[in-house]
């Protein structure tokens, strides 16, 4: 399964949706989850790079893990999801320094599909992050963490993937949507 996490964190890197340092990633394995340790770099993961602890309580295991593993065990805890992907996607952490709670995607497809974004508050590896994004992730596939990055949910990497993808392509174009428009605005006082 490291080979899997390993794909995915290249394309991350490859795509820009992370810096090789930042994000995580996480698949559930019944009573446990794989994680990305903490510090690794997500284009060059290996076996040793993975560690494997529990969803319901902490071990050593946690002291190597991902600073987010809190935030991944309350998603297990309290979603369906099998997959997860955090990310620092860089228009997802605008819009969230934007917008107050909530991104709603411009582009049809954000919208189809995504319907709206959820932006949680909470600091980075704190019990009050892991509570709020497992309770957006109830009814949302992703969602984005204030001024820090995106956490999206699947049954797979690769949906969790689509899912960073396609939040980070509706801030993209929202974000240049409102700067065009504001722009215009401006350009119809002269």
């Amino acid at each position: 399964m490291w080979r899997e996490i390993s794909r995915f964190g290249k394309k991350l890197v490859e795509y820009g949706l992370v810096e090789s340092h930042f994000g995580n990633i996480s698949v559930r394995t019944g009573d446990g989850m794989l994680i990305t340790r903490s510090g690794s770099a997500l284009d060059e993961i290996d076996r040793d790079s993975v560690v494997e602890i529990s969803i319901d309580g902490t071990s050593s295991m946690d002291l190597i893990a991902s600073s987010e593993a809190i935030v991944h065990r309350a998603i297990y805890k309290n979603t369906s999801a099998l997959a997860i992907i955090h990310a620092h996607c860089p228009f997802s952490v605008i819009e969230s320094l934007i917008e107050d709670s909530r991104v709603v995607p411009a582009d049809s497809e954000g919208l189809y599909f995504l319907h709206e974004i959820p932006i949680v508050d909470g600091g980075i590896g704190t019990s009050e992050l892991a509570e709020n994004a497992a309770s957006s992730l109830r009814e949302h596939k992703g969602v984005i963490i204030r001024g820090h990055g995106t956490i999206a949910t699947g049954m797979l990497l690769e949906e969790a993937y689509v899912v960073t993808t396609q939040v980070e392509h509706s801030c993209m174009v929202k974000y240049h949507l409102d700067l065009f428009n504001e722009c215009k605005g401006r350009g119809r006082g002269r």
